[in-house]
């Protein structure tokens, strides 16, 4: 086929088009990702309260408390997807309750769309809060054992009567943290202790 037969049926295709031509109908199928901005790299839409994202990001970061520069990254990835996530469940509440402009065939495929929406980002959402899980789980082995150390370092130090300074044995812990952390232990010792004479009084 030539290419002026190819462009004249183009063009006859063009005329049956079933998209949207007038204001009304381009408005009508407008779930798109301009928006319902679940494709774009904006997270926050024109429409959306700010200071409600703000607090939404807050709550986050006071639940998975980041300490480092991946953990943040991971917390805002994770906030601005759950973010995102929320965003559907409204429009999709929206699209089943309130009237809509157009036909059902279009109401059945913007829901097809949120779905598949749905999905994609629910898969990244559960992947990086078990990357963000996976390397909060080893930092915190790791200090819980720096701790261990830092606490006998400072025990042989009070027994000797000397001044210990945790820096210098590369400990990021300040004095207060690790002296807490040995009253910790020590209580819970002798919370030990007393459980196992409560057993043998019963016994």
């Amino acid at each position: 086929m030539n290419p002026k037969t190819r462009a004249k049926i183009n063009q006859a295709n063009a005329q049956h088009s079933t998209g949207p031509r007038t204001d009304e109908g381009k408005e009508r199928s407008s779930l798109n990702a301009i928006k319902h901005g679940l494709t774009s790299q904006a997270i926050l839409l024109p429409t959306e309260d700010a200071a409600a994202y703000e607090q939404h990001v807050r709550e986050h970061i006071t639940a998975y408390h980041p300490q480092d520069p991946i953990e943040k990254q991971l917390v805002q990835l994770i906030a601005d997807l759950g973010w995102r996530l929320n965003r559907i469940t409204i429009l999709e509440t929206d699209l089943l309750t309130k009237p809509v402009a157009g036909s059902l065939t279009e109401q059945t495929r913007a829901l097809a769309t949120l779905s598949m929406h749905q999905h994609r980002l629910g898969r990244q959402f559960q992947s990086a809060v078990k990357q963000l899980r996976e390397i909060q789980a080893e930092r915190k082995a790791e200090q819980s054992k720096q701790m261990i150390n830092a606490a006998s370092l400072f025990q042989m130090h009070q027994d000797k009567a000397i001044p210990y300074d945790p820096a210098e044995d590369g400990f990021v812990f300040s004095i207060e943290e690790i002296k807490t952390y040995v009253h910790r232990q020590a209580r819970l010792e002798q919370a030990e202790e007393a459980e196992e004479e409560r057993l043998e009084e019963c016994a």
